[in-house]
């Protein structure tokens, strides 16, 4: 399993890359359902403490991500859902009204599971220019959130 990210930084954009030691089903069920993304979707220091979604393609959601004495509300939609091999969604960081299009997929690699996210912003703001860092940190909870499971 890689420990590391790869990490690709463009204008308004950023690709992050992860394998994970875990078959690509349970890896795709992470990001499926709420209380599983309430354990590990969120950087180093912050919680997901509220997180409803409807997971299917033109379904909500809506997450509170907690941190740093500060509450950061996403508003979204599933635009695209493939089990298990991709997942796009629009969301709305409300604190600053940057849309954000992300991509997840899902590849098999003998026996584990390359994760690939890529984003792209509306507008650059503190949480895009850290979102290098928080993927990188919330790819690692991730991984410890399989090992556990």
């Amino acid at each position: 399993m890689s420990t590391t990210a790869e990490v690709t930084v463009g204008e308004r954009e950023l690709s992050i890359t992860r394998v994970f030691d875990a078959p690509r089903p349970l890896v795709f069920e992470a990001w499926a359902k709420p209380e599983h993304l309430m354990r590990w979707f969120a950087p180093n220091n912050f919680t997901i403490p509220v997180c409803e979604m409807d997971f299917r393609a033109g379904g909500k959601f809506r997450f509170c991500m907690r941190g740093l004495g500060l509450e950061h509300w996403v508003n979204g939609v599933y635009r695209e859902i493939v089990k298990p091999e991709r997942i796009v969604w629009t969301g709305v960081m409300e604190h600053d009204s940057n849309e954000i299009v992300t991509t997840v997929t899902f590849a098999e690699l003998g026996g584990g599971t390359r994760v690939s996210v890529h984003q792209s912003y509306s507008i650059e703001t503190d949480s895009s220019r850290g979102a290098r860092y928080g993927w990188t940190e919330t790819l690692e909870h991730l991984a410890e959130f399989l090992a556990a499971a």
